[in-house]
């Protein structure tokens, strides 16, 4: 039995699941709603506020799916109940960022501005006040979705080794190159 696949996945009384025709599975929460078609081979069903995934055969393609589709309906579960949020870190002299009018506005040290419009279902603040570098904040309720947004910011400047500067995930650490001087 796969290990991730057997575990149930607990919903509160505050979620809505609804399973319909085509195994699209639909879930309701306070922040929004979600829904993931499941393979035709994979089983789903609720019992005692859980739900479970059920695979019909052992086969390698069967245990794969099983995992994939448990951790999906686990996610969509978490984010419609709680949500998702990453927050990214500009380090650099000049480097700024301004959220205007559904608009994220980036210098990063290049010739011109670098404008992104998140798309639908995201979410964007940039917080100047609470430490010396502006953060981003991403939240939204699709985890991959939020996930792809924050790498996609970190790639227009990912941090470089020798000073630091760059957009870089607020707990991530940096590794640190000695640079011509230290040969010396």
């Amino acid at each position: 039995m796969s290990r991730i696949g057997k575990r149930p996945v607990p919903i509160s009384d505050k979620i809505e699941l609804s399973i319909g025709a085509d195994n699209v599975v639909t879930v309701k929460g306070e922040k929004g709603s979600g829904s993931v078609r499941v393979h035709p081979d994979i089983k789903v069903e609720t019992k005692n506020n859980e739900i479970i995934v059920s695979r019909p055969s052992d086969s390698k393609e069967h245990k794969s799916l099983h995992g994939l589709y448990r951790s999906l309906l686990s996610n969509m579960v978490e984010g419609v109940s709680e949500g998702y949020k990453k927050q990214l870190e500009i380090i650099g002299v000049g480097y700024r960022a301004t959220y205007t009018n559904g608009v994220l506005e980036m210098n990063l040290g290049y010739s011109h501005p670098i404008y992104f419009v998140p798309p639908e279902g995201i979410e964007i603040e940039v917080d100047t006040k609470s430490r010396k570098n502006p953060i981003i904040v991403i939240t939204g309720i699709n985890k991959e979705l939020v996930g792809q947004v924050a790498a996609k910011l970190r790639s227009l400047r990912k941090p470089e080794p020798y000073k630091g500067k760059g957009v870089r995930y607020l707990d991530e650490q940096v590794r640190r190159k000695a640079g011509k001087s230290a040969a010396k």
